[in-house]
């Protein structure tokens, strides 16, 4: 059985159709890699799983539960979607840390809200996924005092710590440099070994077809592409996605 089952998608920002009937679905243990131009609705696709945005039609089911159908009479009420949440851990592109929390405070701040176990049994949690990141150093320090490259892996401990069963990331890269790019990237590649199940939406096209276990191609809200790596980048049969790997290629 799927971990994630997302059926007919659709999302619309007054006129402007962003989600056209998405389909798709990923199992335990695997990286589905989300690629495509600026503006063609990944970003809208991962909000809209995570439950930041709400779809108008299609469904989504988690271990084979629906916890959204957009036909549904009755919405969701706010509790049901807190619950929903649950299942995705999502790290955002620009890190999203308290600042006025230290490394460990931030790791540790949902799991005390929400009050998965005693405050020691959260503070060890919290600090063996700090390590897990490589960052043991720097349990104490502040955002402030980080690297772009390490914030990003503290926001990768804190999603990790409430234990969803997809975690997301939504172009994790894109404001690092080269080489704290290549940090980030280790810590997911560690994950996949470790058998998380993750969706990465992302620009790193070496990444997506070393790492990632099928890959989507999205342009204008529409599934182009979908298959394995070798397939959607070695036997494209999209123009779009013709195109586009053209244009990845000439930015190198």
């Amino acid at each position: 059985m799927s971990v994630l089952e997302v059926k007919n998608l659709r999302k619309s920002f007054g006129k402007n159709e962003v989600l056209k009937g998405v389909d798709f679905s990923l199992n335990k243990g695997e990286v589905l890699a989300v690629i495509g131009s600026s503006g063609g609705g990944k970003t809208t696709l991962l909000r809209c799983i995570n439950f930041l945005e709400f779809a108008d039609k299609g469904t989504i089911t988690v271990n084979g539960k629906v916890i959204f159908d957009g036909d549904a009479e009755k919405k969701p009420s706010d509790t049901e979607i807190r619950n929903s949440r649950l299942h995705f851990g999502l790290v955002f592109q620009s890190f999203n840390l308290f600042p006025q929390y230290s490394v460990l405070k931030n790791v540790m701040l949902a799991p005390t809200l929400l009050k998965r176990g005693s405050a020691d049994e959260i503070r060890q949690k919290a600090t063996a996924l700090i390590e897990r990141v490589g960052l043991s150093e720097k349990l104490d320090s502040y955002p402030c005092e980080l690297s772009g490259g390490q914030q990003q892996r503290v926001a990768i401990a804190r999603a990790l710590a409430l234990e969803p069963d997809i975690l997301c990331f939504d172009e994790p890269t894109s404001a690092l440099d080269p080489e704290l790019t290549g940090e980030v990237l280790k810590v997911i590649k560690d994950l996949k070994t470790a058998g998380s199940t993750m969706i990465v939406v992302t620009h790193e096209m070496e990444f997506a077809r070393n790492v990632a276990d099928s890959v989507i191609f999205i342009a204008n809200g529409i599934i182009e592409e979908y298959g394995t790596p070798d397939e959607v980048f070695g036997n494209p049969k999209s123009d779009k996605m013709r195109s586009f790997l053209n244009k990845s290629l000439e930015t190198f």
